[in-house]
Parts: C-alpha cells; structure tokens; sequence
C-alpha cells in the first residue's frame, strides 16, 4: 500500500526538523503558515508567518543545547488536507530532563503545510520543562 502524499510530506517534515535542516523543512510550509503551541511557557502561542515558526524549531534546539530529539511513531491522513502525527520528544535543559509525546495536527493545502496545532500530553510538565 502506497503512503499518503500528506503522509509522506509529514514524514518529510520530521526527518529535516532531526537533522536540522531547516531549509528544507521551510520548503514544505507555506509563508503563513501558523504553528500553535500550548500551555503557559515561553514557547506557548501562535507563531504566525514561516519565519516565527523556523525560529521556534531553532529555538527548541537552543534552549535544550541540542538535545532535543523527535521520535516518530505514526502518521495519519484524512484525505481532505490534514494530516496528524504522534511522537515522543526527548530533551534536556539545564538540570531537567523532558520525554513526553505530543500529537501535531496538520493542515495542507497544495502541498504545503498551513498550519499546525500541537497537541501534548501532559501540558504542566511541558510548562515545567520550559518555563
């Protein structure tokens, strides 16, 4: 069975955040595109325009010195233009330590990511963690 091309862009997408290719990750995201985190951190919000949303990816790498690592775990289609995926996110920052899994709901239109809503499982010890 062949994958979903919403599918395989999400794939995409995960396999240039690891390796910190953001270049190519922008290349998949609309210029509007809005990415929606939440809680009450510094991170928490809506990073709007793909410039805000690169610089929250670079971000997650800076505030944890690089250890943060994203471990796929599925990725589902509607075929309507969205897509959801789930992962499990480790880092560290400072003296404290993060793994947690997170699910990301995508919306796409031609192609190109638009806008994505993260959701977490457990949003006070996200707060915690980045607080």
């Amino acid at each position: 069975m062949a994958e979903h091309p919403d599918c395989a862009l999400v794939r995409r997408g995960y396999t240039a955040f690891a390796s910190g290719d953001m270049e190519a990750l922008g290349a998949l995201m609309t210029k509007d595109v809005v990415h929606h985190v939440p809680g009450n951190n510094p991170l928490s919000g809506h990073h709007k325009g793909l410039d805000a949303v690169l610089q929250l990816y670079r971000r997650l790498g800076e505030e944890t010195s690089g250890t943060m690592q994203v471990l796929l775990e599925a990725v589902m289609a509607d075929g309507r233009g969205h897509a959801m995926s789930v992962h499990t996110a480790r880092a560290d920052r400072g003296d404290h330590g993060l793994e947690i899994r997170h699910g990301l709901f995508f919306t796409i239109v031609g192609g190109k990511i638009t806008d994505i809503d993260e959701c977490t499982e457990d949003i006070d010890e996200e707060d915690r963690f980045w607080g």
